[in-house]
């Protein structure tokens, strides 16, 4: 099998050759230790300039790492620069870059109703929207598979009113939630639809519902305003054949039914941090769904040795991939903090402990082991 049938027999449910290997995201801290000659003068400077540098350094990375696929955002531009680090975009969202280059939102711009009665977001359709994932169809099609990360519409409603208030309107005005809503979900169901047809083979919702203790809004809240725009965007993805993988962080018992009733196809990245046993849900709902993870990027990754990696990936493939249905990756993302040679030590367990037929002996030893015990 190669990357693509890989990734897509186990999203599907199935069994491949070995288990698939994946990122939701890899920053450029990681990348750059372990292969510094990536940043030749003229690619750093192509990064700089943004998403087409971007993308092109994390393809050559996928392609050099030999994952089994690529996460492709949609291109957005800046409408404005305000100084070096600080910009505003085309949904009218001021944004800070911190000392490792991610950007963070500081700028909401829908403060009151006649905020919103004026705004509108920016055009799906735009040409340059799907510039990434047209040059990864054309680079991968077929040889990895190509996840598409998108959004239902918590995310940028609380880009757009803030955190704070939009969980206010929840309880106090229910029906302006609604409408940022309903105008967020109007333009990203469009891009999904349009990166379907673009040639994506996944369709993926970054937004994130919970926090380690639990969701950020109560079931109640979830099921009025989260679950009716997340499984719109399942049913888009269903309605073209494809796979729909949510990625959300957090303790999600309270939610999980809910959640997967939208008919979300994989669940990324099911945090061991925050008492999410990738054991327990493989055992509680893996008969409904297939899993992304979850090796812990919190503690292991980040300030673990090798050989503590070792350990976990060993446990997480003794755990949630016997018979298949499981995608190996970290429990969030490869962020500046995770140490490249634990990074490195975990493809290389992976791909070492991750070959169907699973060894019987270490899935019999190690499934009822717990790594994270003494990070809790």
């Amino acid at each position: 099998m190669n990357g693509c049938e890989r990734f897509m027999t186990a999203i599907r449910g199935g069994q491949p050759d070995r288990v698939p290997i994946w990122e939701l995201i890899v920053n450029r801290p990681v990348i750059e230790a372990l292969y510094p000659d990536m940043f030749d003068g003229a690619r750093s400077a192509r990064y700089e300039q943004g998403s087409e540098g971007v993308f092109e350094l994390l393809a050559d990375f996928v392609e050099t790492d030999d994952l089994d696929a690529i996460t492709v955002f949609e291109n957005s531009r800046v409408d404005r620069e305000i100084n070096g680090l600080t910009f505003v975009d085309e949904w009218g969202l001021t944004w800070r870059v911190n000392e490792q280059k991610v950007p963070y939102c500081v700028g909401h711009p829908i403060k009151t109703e006649a905020d919103l009665d004026r705004w509108e977001p920016p055009d799906p359709d735009a040409d340059y929207r799907l510039g990434d994932l047209e040059a990864a169809v054309e680079r991968f099609r077929g040889e990895r598979a190509i996840v598409f990360l998108g959004h239902d519409a918590f995310e940028f409603s609380h880009y757009l009113r803030g955190m704070e208030n939009l969980f206010m309107d929840y309880a106090l005005n229910p029906a302006l939630a609604h409408r940022v809503a309903e105008k967020v979900i109007a333009f990203k169901l469009r891009v999904l639809e349009r990166a379907a047809e673009a040639g994506a083979d996944v369709l993926c919702g970054g937004d994130d519902y919970a926090s380690n203790l639990g969701p950020m809004m109560s079931p109640a809240h979830f099921d009025e305003f989260i679950a009716p725009y997340l499984k719109r965007c399942c049913d888009v993805s269903h309605e073209h054949g494809l796979p729909f993988l949510k990625h959300t962080d957090g303790y999600l018992w309270p939610i999980m039914d809910s959640l997967l009733e939208t008919g979300i196809d994989c669940l990324d990245p099911i945090e061991p941090v925050a008492n999410m046993d990738i054991g327990d849900v493989k055992e509680r709902v893996g008969h409904r769904v297939s899993l992304a993870g979850n090796v812990d990027c919190d503690h292991v990754l980040s300030r673990g040795t090798p050989e503590d990696v070792v350990e976990a990936v060993k446990e997480t493939i003794a755990k949630a991939s016997p018979g298949g249905g499981h995608i190996l990756a970290s429990s969030n993302s490869i962020h500046p903090g995770v140490r490249p040679e634990n990074y490195r030590a975990m493809l290389e367990a992976a791909r070492e402990f991750g070959r169907y037929p699973l060894d019987e002996g270490m899935v019999a030893e190690y499934k009822t082991k717990d790594y994270m015990a003494r990070y809790r």
